[in-house]
């Protein structure tokens, strides 16, 4: 099947290796970096979420208005807006921006103390439970003719029903992410694509197996996404070499923030508990740098557990075959985001994008063939 290919956006410059500066909203920038996405031939982008950053509502609606066919994935955190609320706010963005191109990714919270700058103080076990009940209730409220209630352990309502329906038969994909059980046990039962990091093949191979099976156990079936940091050269060496400067200006970056400098995408200096994903990324990168031949784990081992940080380096081709070995494994969406957030974008357009696509095709083509002549 053909792949979905995911960026992602922010309103203002900035990442590791860049330090924050300028306004935290630039509209301009919003636009631009969107624009750069649709040109690029991404499919769709994720706006992210933490208890400090801009609505990813209205930032969603800035890049689908500056786009024509760019879908967004707007990243939520229940526990804050009722799900009747964010089924109805959904559901009214699809239609005013053409239909079938809002979808939402549902984050029960890894951070105890981002969890708390917005008033949150329940545990993580009551966070995923209460993540698998807001799916059911936003699921509900989107599809049902008649109202309904429900009385559950964290939500209730009476007579619950919305006017506005999504605008297309897709209606709006539920994405959703997390390894502990009980992460498993909510993305099995509720979510239409499970988000997984950039771990190592057989790592990744044994979570697919782990969440089809816990799916299936529901009559359900999932999909899954891989979330990378693509690094490419024009040669392997320059790729490389590539990567060992983003390695050193994340080093001078974290240097200045320990001096007061601060910087957004840094470790809290808290220690909390992590979350299982973001943990066993930590746990790889203990092991080596280097994995399956080019997933660098430099960054991941230097700023902790900061969620997407594992880096295929090569040429476009090595790494879009690198990245389609997951595509044989079942993932069909990729998450991709450059540490040269809007220039990365630009150049993976060039080559990396079609390389992907292209090596997708080939694969579709020669599983289609080689099931037809079991047939003959």
């Amino acid at each position: 099947m053909p792949i979905e290919l995911l960026g992602m956006i922010a309103t203002t410059p900035g990442s590791e290796t860049r330090a924050v500066e300028g306004p935290v909203v630039d509209a301009n920038y919003v636009r631009e970096f969107s624009r750069a996405h649709e040109e690029a031939g991404f499919d769709r982008v994720l706006i992210g979420y933490s208890a400090s950053s801009p609505d990813g509502f209205a930032v969603a609606s800035a890049a689908l208005h500056a786009t024509e066919r760019l879908k967004v994935l707007i990243a939520h955190r229940p526990g804050f807006v009722a799900p009747t609320v964010v089924a109805r706010k959904l559901a009214t963005l699809d239609h005013l921006t053409g239909g079938g191109r809002v979808a939402i990714h549902h984050i029960s919270g890894g951070s105890e103390a981002d969890q708390r700058r917005d008033g949150d103080f329940s545990d993580k076990g009551d966070r995923y439970r209460r993540t698998g009940e807001f799916i059911d209730v936003l699921r509900r409220t989107l599809t049902s003719a008649e109202p309904f209630d429900h009385d559950g352990d964290f939500y209730r309502v009476e007579g619950a029903y919305s006017a506005v329906k999504p605008a297309t038969d897709d209606g709006i994909p539920v994405f959703f992410g997390g390894l502990s059980d009980g992460a498993v046990e909510v993305g099995a039962q509720g979510a239409d694509v499970y988000m997984l990091f950039g771990e190592p093949l057989a790592d990744v191979a044994e979570h697919i197996r782990t969440i089809r099976a816990a799916a299936a156990a529901h009559g359900r079936t999932v999909e899954f996404s891989l979330s990378t940091r693509p690094i490419i050269g024009a040669t392997e060496e320059e790729a490389w070499r590539r990567a060992d400067r983003i390695y050193a200006d994340t080093e001078e970056l974290l240097r200045r923030a320990a001096s007061g400098n601060p910087l957004e995408f840094a470790r809290p200096p808290q220690r909390e508990p992590d979350a299982v994903s973001a943990d066993r990324l930590q746990q790889h990168a203990a092991r080596g740098d280097v994995h399956d031949e080019r997933l660098w784990l430099g960054i991941t081992r230097l700023t902790g557990p900061a969620g997407n940080s594992t880096a295929p380096v090569g040429t476009p081709e090595q790494v879009a075959e690198a990245l389609l070995k997951y595509y044989d494994l079942g993932v069909t969406r990729f998450l991709i985001r450059g540490f040269d957030p809007l220039g990365d974008v630009r150049e993976w357009g060039e080559e990396l994008v079609p390389a992907l696509r292209e090596g997708a095709r080939r694969r579709d083509e020669a599983r289609a063939a080689a099931d037809a002549e079991k047939v003959a």
